[in-house]
């Protein structure tokens, strides 16, 4: 059990021990779990062994058993499946003794190699969670991909960590700029991820380096965070400064000129104070044609003890990101074509995308007794991004594609503050874990338009008396033939005609020329807009145990969300004005506001201590652009969420198996409004009303466990249907046009079709092994599966569509890609190299029809690492 404990402790990074300090004169047995530093132990497994009841240490260290019976029991107390020891204590009058537990970690040698395995989560609490309750007693799925995974498989972005979250799939990285992620048929959007609790923004693309786990709470999180999206929330939890010093520095080389150095240092600056620091600077080139990126990155944070019961966490990031923009083969003939080579890149040769990320954050933790305790959070981001190039290919069946040039430019700034209250009070024989809160955000964004010279750009192209040809300003950049972009033949106007472009009758001799254009036309700002969005919300949520094996799961929520007139300024005009929303008669309408009331109810059966089921309804609320009939702004839809599930701990917790069914139902879609009342045809895209429905239905199933020492195995599987369930029928309309009549057909989208950018199936398998004894100790290898199924691109198809056999869906097959892994470690010294889509699965992911981006072929990955 010595080896077993020494373990337990560096896996924790402690020094000098750990101390387990009961509390009396309180009901059944309390207690905490700290290190000999004063640093409380969060995750730790509390067992009484006798009634085979467990509960897991909080962010505190702390933990309860109310209402046991008098007499003697065995506490087991462990922690990542290594068992810290065993202690005897007793029961009398309802209460317990203190009890105290000290281990020696003086002792150096270690028999265990890898520490921190893939152990089960769901006597664990999350963060995500906010009410510092059990994984096992959220009457919803919630899976946590943390630090050892994130490690095993080399995880550089968000994206590659998302992998393993079954239910969740990348449906388009647009341009190689954002990547959107879709869960249970909804995209996550722009508020559904948040770091260490705070909404953030993906952008960029998220760097891994910093990351301790990422936890996915599956379903509605409208009670703890309003405004999402019903698909899920992500919480990205940073790694945090330590009262002992380490560390680590390494370098990370792949294929395609990737280099990735990282060093991660922390330590105590006196008893109440520590320090982290993070750093990584990447760059790389790509297996696309003239693709680069790099990026800088530094994550320093402060961890302040005030006093035993209060301490505050800063923490700040920063990213900078330069990247070639990619929008991949694009579409030929609106389907897919592979004799556009996976290589082939159809951007400009000058395109840039710059963003800059930055990230602020106070936490403040304090414990007012042993029942209540408070969470304060105030933190901001700053986004900014650049980005100038043609995107949106979209070839003839010939393979000629126009270009335009894109040049767009946006700033963000966002404020959020918390408060998170959590107690325990006892009604009776029941008890009740009690969460409220109240949440702000405020959000600020510049948008900036331009205006690009476009006196070289084609617009027509003619011939004179003599034959020569000519050609007049437009809008297209140029022409490009997809297939082989070398051999394009484009039309420019040579220097000295330009001064005759201003007579537009005029046809200029022209000069054909063969190769792609390379020139970067000037742009000049146009207008700026400014939007600001003002969100508040509170909540109050109860986990009522009414036995030991029945519990009940109550909230509630209300949101309140205003976005007042944005701001209009020209630069031409150096005037600024309101964006004003108008009705029919052009009467002000003021800002637009949405509200909503959130509920959830849960039931929580758990007949042995090693299994709960449970049933939950939630719902919430997404807000809608666009305006009705009347020109008001069109209120939110509320969508309701059904779904049940079992979660499961075998082979004393070194195995979980989970399993949850879902149904989610909006049945108040906005869409376009088709018909007015009068009769007329609507052609106003932004005029909507709420006459669709939509259903999502899902089967998920993870499995996540260490069977054996060294031996750390996750996997699982997700089902998704998600489509349209009623929509507007074909209607004829009848309008008069200089005094004949004309009849025009309109229509809503197909039903029962799944819609674009969900999936259907998706799955993944990881197993890696340790060799714990022998000469070969410490090697490790590891295989990882990911599978991707059909899904569709493109744009759902109306029922005229349809019915006249025109299709505008790109069907997109299957695929499965390998990753195989490889490492060593000795003493301070690790290797870890991966093969990464051993198969050479060819694929895409898209966006509609023209940011076709192909995944990766084989390639390679190799980290080397020294701890310090």
């Amino acid at each position: 059990m010595k080896k077993s404990f020494l373990g337990l402790v560096l896996s924790l990074g402690l020094v000098g021990g750990i101390q387990l300090e009961g509390i009396a004169q309180h009901s059944g047995i309390h207690g905490k779990l700290k290190n000999k530093s004063g640093a409380p132990i969060e995750a730790a497994t509390i067992t009484v062994k006798e009634l085979g009841k467990s509960t897991a240490t909080d962010r505190n260290g702390s933990f309860s058993f109310s209402s046991l019976p008098d007499g003697s029991y065995t506490i087991i107390v462990k922690s990542l499946g290594n068992v810290i020891d065993e202690e005897r204590i007793k029961v009398v009058n309802g209460s317990s003794q203190p009890i105290n537990l000290v281990g020696d970690s003086s002792d150096s040698k270690l028999d265990i190699v890898d520490v921190r395995g893939y152990n089960s989560h769901n006597n664990q609490t999350v963060s995500v969670g906010k009410a510092g309750i059990a994984d096992k007693d959220l009457p919803q799925s919630v899976q946590i991909i943390n630090e050892q995974v994130i490690r095993d498989q080399q995880v550089n972005r968000l994206s590659d960590a998302l992998k393993n979250a079954n239910g969740i799939a990348m449906g388009a990285n647009r341009g190689g700029v954002n990547e959107n992620f879709y869960a249970r048929g909804y995209s996550l959007g722009a508020n559904n991820i948040f770091k260490n609790g705070a909404r953030t923004n993906n952008g960029g693309s998220i760097e891994a380096s910093t990351l301790e786990s990422v936890e996915i709470l599956k379903g509605s999180a409208a009670l703890l965070y309003g405004g999402v999206t019903g698909g899920a929330v992500v919480n990205l939890v940073t790694k945090k400064p330590k009262f002992e010093y380490g560390g680590e520095a390494s370098v990370r080389v792949g294929s395609y000129d990737f280099y990735k150095p990282t060093v991660d240092v922390y330590g105590p600056i006196s008893d109440k104070l520590a320090f982290r620091v993070i750093g990584t600077y990447e760059k790389s080139g790509s297996f696309r044609d003239h693709v680069t990126s790099e990026r800088l990155y530094v994550n320093p944070s402060i961890l302040y003890k005030i006093n035993d019961r209060t301490d505050i966490n800063l923490m700040f990031d920063y990213l900078k990101s330069d990247y070639t923009p990619d929008f991949g083969i694009g579409s030929v003939d609106g389907k897919l074509n592979k004799d556009v080579g996976r290589h082939t890149f159809l951007n400009t040769l000058w395109a840039y995308n710059k963003t800059n990320t930055s990230n602020g954050q106070i936490n403040l933790n304090h414990q007012f007794n042993d029942n209540w305790k408070l969470n304060a959070i105030a933190s901001y981001q700053s986004y900014g991004r650049d980005y100038y190039g043609s995107d949106r290919i979209q070839a003839a069946a010939n393979g000629i594609a126009a270009r335009n040039l894109t040049r767009s430019k946006s700033d963000e700034l966002t404020f959020n503050q918390q408060l998170n209250l959590t107690g325990t009070v006892n009604t009776g024989g029941i008890k009740h874990k009690i969460l409220v809160g109240a949440d702000a955000d405020q959000s600020n964004t510049k948008a900036y338009a331009y205006r690009i010279d476009n006196t070289l750009n084609i617009k027509t192209v003619t011939y004179d008396q003599k034959g020569l040809p000519g050609i007049m300003p437009g809008s297209v950049y140029d022409n490009i033939n997809v297939f082989d972009p070398a051999s394009t033949v484009y039309t420019y106007i040579p220097s000295h005609f330009e001064n005759n472009l201003a007579n537009p009758k005029v046809t200029v001799p022209a000069v054909m020329q063969t190769g792609v254009r390379t020139d970067m036309p000037g742009a000049e700002y146009l207008t700026r807009t400014t939007t600001n969005i003002y969100r508040y919300g509170v909540f109050l949520q109860d986990l009522i145990e009414v036995t030991d094996k029945f519990k009940v799961l109550a909230g509630l929520r209300y949101t309140y969300q205003r976005t007042p007139y944005a701001e209009k300024y020209t630069y031409a005009t150096d005037v600024t004005e309101d964006v004003k929303n108008l009705d029919a008669n052009q009467k002000e309408l003021g800002a637009k506001v949405d509200q909503a009331w959130s509920p959830k109810f849960g039931l929580i059966f758990q007949p042995i201590p090693t299994s709960s089921i449970y049933v939950t309804y939630a719902n919430n609320f997404t807000s809608n652009a666009g305006y009705d009939v009347d020109y008001r702004p069109m209120g939110p839809s509320t969508i309701d969420q059904y779904e049940a599930g079992i979660k499961n701990d075998f082979f004393n917790g070194r195995l979980t198996a989970n399993a949850s069914v879902y149904r989610i139902n909006n049945n108040r879609f906005a869409q376009q409004l088709l018909v007015k009342p009068d009769g007329t045809s609507n052609g106003d895209t932004n005029m909507k009303e709420f006459s669709g429905k939509t259903a999502s239905d899902g089967v998920e199933l993870d499995v996540t466990g260490s069977i054996l020492p060294g031996l750390d195995i996750l996997a699982g599987y997700s089902y998704n249907y998600m489509r349209y369930t009623e929509t507007s029928p074909i209607t004829e309309i009848t309008t008069v046009v200089n005094g004949s009549p004309k009849v025009t057909e309109v229509s809503g989208n197909q039903e029962d079709v799944r819609l674009v950018g969900t999936t259907a199936h998706t799955a993944n398998g990881t197993i890696f092994y340790t060799l714990q004894h022998g000469g070969a100790k410490g090697l490790k290898l590891g295989v990882s599966a990911f599978y991707t199924g059909r899904r569709n691109a493109g744009w759902n198809n109306t029922k005229i569509n349809v019915r006249d056999g025109l299709d505008r869906l790109i069907t997109v097959s299957p695929f499965t890609t390998v990753d195989i892994s490889a490492g060593y470690t000795y003493k301070k010294w690790s290797i870890l190299a991966k093969m990464s889509n051993v198969n050479n699965a060819f694929n895409y992911y898209i966006h509609e029809n023209y940011s076709v981006n192909p995944i990766p072929p084989r390639s390679f990955m190799t980290t080397l690492t020294y701890k310090f």
